[in-house]
């Protein structure tokens, strides 16, 4: 049991003997030879010196947090938003900031509990993987007058009438000036303006797709009162923001009275045609640069690389007749009460039909879910111009269909990837559809969702368009793009009634392909399975795994 060193039993005994800190304790023989009442037994076993009795303070241990990787190849992200401010208290596993890296947005969360000490970021701005960038106090405290700057003031129930009995006289008073004004002027009174309260940077909760939103209208989200859960920002909230800003009152402009005018003719909003908006309109061609969101930086970057694939364009026009009375079948079969369950697709659409059929195709065709590998040479396997001849290039074989879907969101093209899907039926690939649509849609999809894929299936007649060319991405050797399903008549094709005119329902498919290793012939034959089954889609019974 050790005595603080302002105890006199221990600084009595020391001071009388030796000083030498070098000495054994038992070598002190003055100090235990008569020992005061008062010391106790344990002192007289130990006696320390008075220097090893002193208070130090608490080690405050800052930790920087750095970085980690969150996907192949990514060197740096951008900062969507933060979920903390410097003074606030983490947990361990608690949100830190959003970041969003090759068009999929993560949550970063804390590995440490403790105080927020930096941000090295702010929103929107560039973090490199592998850096720190947010510090964290592991063994602090969050402090009080933190917690308060942290918390908005709660307004109180007094607040609304006092602000509404200043209101008040400033009304009354309109008058009184505009009795004031001379006949022979025209004055402008602005409206006073409608002030928000800015909000912090950091404690904004909001989706991309709402982010994205704000960049296209121009609006600062720290502006924008949420209305969501946890105060999160939602896209409603940006239209009546915008809403409430163009219908703010417009200046009050008092014309001269004259005789022919009736009293208290006031016109509101009115202005000449030359306005500068209608100005900018009438005048020189302006360019003005605008930047590149993430989205647009990573198909830029994609497209770029794709440049140096020798496309080719394959198109074959397909019967969806059948397809449509089966998909009415079925879409009737999970409407009724006894086949509809939880976790599965309440309705079908024609794409996951095409996804397995092209699943189907790929295992006669596996060329097709290959990729090209030229390690050390310059892309296209010629000599890297000092005479040595590049490496050759290999494809290498996929086992699983890992199929891409092109999905049109509010952050612009995203291709979220079906993973595996030669071991899923047709309820699987809708679930998967739904799942990844939904993820895009709030711009939550993860990397994983976005890697992996090993060919493309472009749905662009959703939107519209009969044909098209689809791009080859880098790592694949094909895609298929599909086209607006449309009704046409069509001679039938039933023996016997080969002059008869019937209605079918056609769509086209467009495949673009890799040059270097898939010939025309290949692709055709492989283009030919998916129509075979997707004309006859009784067919995918007989190779349900």
């Amino acid at each position: 049991m050790f005595l603080k060193h302002s105890s006199r039993a221990v600084r009595r005994p020391w001071h009388g003997g030796s000083r030498a800190l070098g000495q054994p304790l038992a070598a002190n023989a003055g100090i235990h030879r008569s020992p005061p009442a008062a010391v106790s037994p344990q002192c007289q076993l130990f006696h320390p010196p008075r220097a090893l009795f002193h208070a130090t303070r608490n080690l405050q241990v800052v930790k920087p947090v750095l970085l980690a990787d969150i996907g192949e190849g990514i060197v740096e992200c951008e900062i969507i938003q933060w979920f903390v401010e410097p003074g606030a208290r983490v947990e361990e596993f608690s949100p830190l900031c959003e970041v969003q890296s090759d068009k999929a947005s993560v949550e970063i969360t804390s590995r440490f509990a403790g105080v927020v000490k930096k941000l090295h970021y702010d929103a929107g701005e560039m973090a490199k993987v592998g850096k720190p960038f947010v510090d964290i106090d592991i063994e602090g405290g969050a402090k009080a007058e933190d917690l308060e700057v942290l918390t908005p003031a709660q307004p109180t129930p007094n607040s609304a009438p006092t602000a509404k009995s200043e209101a008040v006289p400033a009304q009354t008073t309109a008058p009184e000036l505009r009795s004031a004004v001379p006949a022979s002027t025209v004055e402008a009174v602005p409206a006073p303006p409608d002030v928000p309260e800015r909000k912090s940077t950091h404690a904004t909760f909001a989706t991309p797709a709402v982010r994205h939103l704000c960049k296209e209208l121009n609006v600062d989200i720290s502006q924008v009162a949420g209305t969501g859960k946890d105060g999160r920002v939602l896209k409603e909230d940006i239209y009546k923001y915008t809403q409430n800003q163009s219908s703010a009152p417009a200046p009050i402009v008092q014309h001269a009275q004259t005789p022919a005018s009736p009293a208290g003719n006031v016109a509101f909003g009115a202005g000449p045609l030359s306005s500068p908006e209608l100005l900018g309109t009438l005048g020189p061609q302006k360019e003005t640069p605008m930047v590149m969101t993430k989205t647009q930086e990573m198909m830029f970057k994609t497209m770029t690389r794709s440049l140096s694939i020798p496309h080719f364009l394959y198109a074959d026009e397909v019967d969806f007749t059948s397809l449509v009375e089966l998909r009415r079948r079925l879409n009737k079969v999970l409407a009724s009460p006894v086949m509809g369950g939880d976790g599965q697709a309440s309705k079908l659409s024609y794409l996951p039909f095409i996804i397995k059929a092209v699943s189907m195709a790929l295992y006669k065709y596996p060329i097709l879910n290959t990729r090209v590998e030229v390690n050390g040479s310059n892309g296209n396997g010629n000599s890297n111009g000092n005479g040595s001849t590049a490496p050759k290039p290999t494809l290498v074989l996929r086992s699983q269909h890992n199929i891409g879907v092109a999905m049109d969101t509010p952050q612009g093209l995203l291709v979220p990837v079906i993973k595996n899907v030669g071991s899923l039926n047709i309820l699987g690939i809708a679930a998967e559809l739904n799942r990844l649509q939904s993820l895009a849609v709030a711009g939550k999809l993860s990397p994983q969702d976005m890697s992996g894929g090993t060919i493309t299936v472009s749905n662009i007649g959703s939107i519209g368009g009969t044909y098209l060319s689809p791009v080859v991405v880098e790592k694949e050797v094909a895609i298929l793009g599909v086209g607006r399903m449309r009704t046409v008549p069509a001679f039938s094709t039933v023996p016997g009634e080969e002059d008869k005119v019937v209605r079918k329902e056609v769509c086209n498919f467009s495949w673009s392909a890799d040059h270097r290793v898939v010939d025309g012939a290949t692709l055709a034959r492989a283009a030919d399975v998916v129509r075979a089954i997707v004309e006859e889609p009784d067919v995918m019974v007989m190779h349900l795994r």
